[in-house]
């Protein structure tokens, strides 16, 4: 296991390499000008000789070659640059707003397991039943409706019915624990809605898939009851394809939550994607997209361990 885990980190700088690449020759291809959309976006009247000396402070008017080798000079330093538009360190811009995205997911995941796993089995269990119609039509339902309005939909029903708000700003966790649940709970919950509906969907059907196994219907002949046959036997195996959604949803999450971020006034890592690409601020676009590949990886190799902990039969050699 130990060696599979240090190839997978060797494989994993590749990866990241050809993300960097990518990314930064994609960016340049782009259409848009930041040092014009930064001197003359209210509509100044700024000479060309001003531009010209702001790309130079900037290093834009250094060959794209000289400004790629420089940024992966900085990043085999852990060193994402400065931002163009705003000055600060990248690094900085997006440490102050990770752990606000951070969190929201991890309530989102938490939540989704909560709610994913009890419905999940239950529908798998009492297939064709009432139960199981009434879990199809919770999880289709969170399927069909977009995070963003179910959370335009609590703020209404909040100021409605309760006359309360969220507050706003970002209130550390360990600096007043109720406040900051108070006010991420919302969004983790209109996210995690959708996030439990399709780990529970998953669920359903790999749990339906393995009840049908030899091997259960040789625990069942043996007298064990059908709840230790769910529980021990099946939930073990179905749970593999579930993780894997998970992780990849948790993935998706830390720089998904666009739109949500904006609907609960939250100034998280979607915010600053987008702001980043409003204002065509390459380097801190670059910044971001290798934070969330960085997390994609180190959560795909999660998963994998997991896996391995999970079912005994699977070996990394």
């Amino acid at each position: 296991m130990m060696w599979y885990v240090i190839r997978r980190f060797a494989l994993a700088i590749p990866t990241l390499i050809g993300v960097a690449i990518i990314t930064f020759f994609l960016l340049r291809v782009l259409p848009g000008d930041i040092v014009e959309i930064k001197l003359r976006g209210d509509g100044g009247d700024v000479s060309e000789a001003a531009l010209a000396a702001e790309r130079a402070r900037l290093g834009l008017d250094q060959p794209l070659l000289v400004q790629f080798a420089d940024w992966m000079t900085g990043l085999a330093t852990f060193d994402l640059g400065t931002s163009l538009w705003t000055g600060e360190r990248v690094a900085h811009e997006i440490a102050i707003r990770l752990p606000l995205s951070l969190e929201v997911a991890i309530l989102s995941t938490i939540l989704a397991i909560l709610i994913a796993f009890p419905l999940g089995t239950l529908a798998a269990v009492f297939r064709g039943t009432i139960i199981d119609y009434v879990v199809r039509i919770i999880t289709i339902g969170g399927l069909a409706v977009p995070p963003f309005w179910l959370g335009m939909l609590m703020i209404v029903g909040l100021i409605t019915w309760f006359d309360w708000l969220p507050a706003l700003g970002f209130v550390p966790l360990f600096t007043d624990p109720v406040k900051n649940l108070s006010q991420l709970i919302w969004p983790a919950l209109s996210v995690g809605y959708r996030y439990s509906s399709v780990v529970a969907r998953m669920l359903r059907s790999t749990i339906l898939e393995v009840l049908e196994e030899d091997y259960i219907r040789t625990a069942r002949a043996k007298g064990v009851t059908e709840r230790m046959v769910v529980a021990k036997h099946a939930m073990r195996n179905a749970l593999l394809p579930a993780i894997t959604v998970l992780g990849l949803e948790f993935a998706f999450l830390i720089g998904g939550l666009v739109v949500t971020e904006q609907v609960f006034s939250l100034n998280g890592i979607g915010l600053l994607f987008v702001e980043s690409v409003l204002h065509n601020d390459f380097t801190m676009i670059q910044g971001l997209v290798m934070v969330v590949a960085t997390g994609f990886v180190l959560i795909n190799l999660m998963v994998d361990v997991l896996y391995a902990l999970l079912d005994p039969r699977i070996r990394y050699e």
